[in-house]
């Protein structure tokens, strides 16, 4: 930015003096012409006077001076003036040539025979004769005199207007260096220290809402996503480690018993290792939807379901289960058809996953709420359960991979925690919405929102 003020402040200088140079000289000779016609009218007047001859200017060339003044009235004088410009002041009589009809000079300059050949000349007509020639030399180059002073006095203000550009733009180019590139450098060397690895760097927020500000919090957003999902990646291996060394070890240790000859291979020991085998499978078939889920692999074939059948479905699967959790159900559903959009098969995993979660988690004795309803444009299914209930302050987590809740709904029956999760994409699959908020019931309340097909 300095560079380039100082070339347009350098070319402006340039260009400046050239074209003052060349208009002023050709304002100098336009305002030599029309003094020029003045003059002649003196000079004619002149010859008029002093009996038809020029051998009063030979004889006194003193009188060459006084004969170039104007005989006009003083306030034609001024209107000349105005009119045309002080041309006295740029020595144009001093320029000024007298011929006689044979070319010979009388009085006045003696130009060059290369300025001869350039002058401007006007005839002196006297009865209608021609008895001389009066002739300007045009201006060259700009001499001593006013024209000079006007002439560098112009030249010093385009300096001075281009020197204070110059000083203007360094102030500005300094002010700019200050207040952008030093925090885009620090963006710039948190960006390093942030691919290095370094996700806990952040750098400084500016005030306002220009668009270094908007960076610094943008940054900053990135750096604290990215330290979270670090985090979480190493949440979610130590999980997931946790959850296939519990399995792995109860199977470890009853194939030793087996082989040691401590537990006979009977029905009893199948029975226990199946059990193992079947929480395996079903956490690493949970892993496995939820990493489809994260790449879209999930495959979805969607019609027309009525979701309240649905739900009369699951919770009639679900019966011998509530049953032997010591919990009740409370079926609300309208008598007229829920109709949404969806995969029928993956509807059913919802519903089975959210019900599953209450069975598990709500205390025998308790109760669990089931109802659905159709709000304008959704369908709205509220899933209720009795206490235990959720904290604050880990009902947005809850939806994510193996979370757990201090307190007395952490897994303890055993679950991948995984469940809500895999809700969680199937609704966002479906165009819906899933919440968890305190169940008025002193538990959990899961509600979810559906698109209604029409």
């Amino acid at each position: 930015m300095f560079s380039t003020a100082m070339a347009v402040a350098l070319a402006m200088g340039v260009f400046s003096h050239v074209n003052l140079n060349r208009d002023f000289i050709g304002y100098l000779n336009e305002q030599a012409v029309s003094r020029l016609e003045l003059a002649r009218t003196s000079v004619t007047a002149g010859y008029r006077d002093n009996g038809g001859s020029w051998d009063f200017l030979r004889e006194k060339p003193e009188l060459w001076g006084r004969l170039l003044r104007p005989l006009v009235p003083e306030a034609e004088m001024l209107a000349l003036k105005a009119k045309h410009g002080p041309a006295e002041l740029t020595g144009a009589t001093r320029r000024f040539t007298l011929f006689d009809s044979n070319r010979e000079r009388i009085a006045g300059y003696p130009p060059t025979a290369e300025q001869a050949q350039h002058a401007i000349e006007r005839p002196i007509i006297v009865d209608g004769l021609t008895v001389g020639w009066l002739a300007l030399t045009p201006i060259e180059s700009v001499s001593p005199g006013a024209e000079k002073h006007f002439y560098d006095a112009q030249k010093r203000s385009v300096w001075i207007v281009g020197a204070a550009a110059v000083l203007l733009a360094g102030g500005v180019a300094a002010w700019v260096t200050r207040r952008l590139l030093r925090p885009v450098r620090q963006v710039a060397a948190a960006t390093h220290r942030l691919a290095a690895g370094d996700f806990a760097v952040r750098v400084a927020e500016g005030r306002g809402d220009d668009d270094l500000a908007r960076l610094g919090r943008d940054f900053n957003q990135l750096a604290l996503t990215l330290q979270r999902n670090e985090a979480m990646r190493r949440e979610f291996m130590a999980d997931v480690s946790h959850e296939l060394r519990t399995p792995l070890g109860v199977l470890h240790g009853e194939l030793e018993a087996i082989e040691d000859g401590v537990r006979q291979p009977d029905a009893q020991s199948l029975r226990s290792l199946q059990g193992e085998v079947a929480v395996l499978h079903k956490l690493v078939e949970d892993l496995h939807e939820l990493s489809l889920a994260d790449v879209g692999g999930l495959a979805y074939r969607k019609d027309e379901v009525d979701l309240g059948a649905l739900i009369g479905v699951a919770a009639g699967a679900f019966g011998e289960r509530l049953h032997g959790s010591g919990l009740t159900l409370r079926l609300d559903l309208p008598d007229e058809p829920l109709p949404v959009f969806g995969d029928e098969r993956r509807l059913r995993q919802l519903l089975g996953n959210l019900l599953e979660n209450s069975c598990r988690y709500t205390d025998a004795g308790g109760s669990l709420s089931l109802s659905a309803r159709r709000s304008g444009r959704v369908v709205v299914v509220d899933v209720q359960d009795t206490a235990p209930g959720v904290g604050p302050e880990h009902l947005p987590r809850l939806f994510e991979r193996f979370y757990r809740v201090d307190g007395s709904r952490s897994r303890r029956g055993g679950g991948s925690g995984l469940g809500l999760s895999i809700c969680q994409r199937i609704v966002e699959a479906h165009e819906g919405r899933i919440e968890a908020t305190p169940s008025p019931l002193g538990g959990l309340w899961i509600r979810v929102e559906l698109p209604v097909h029409d």
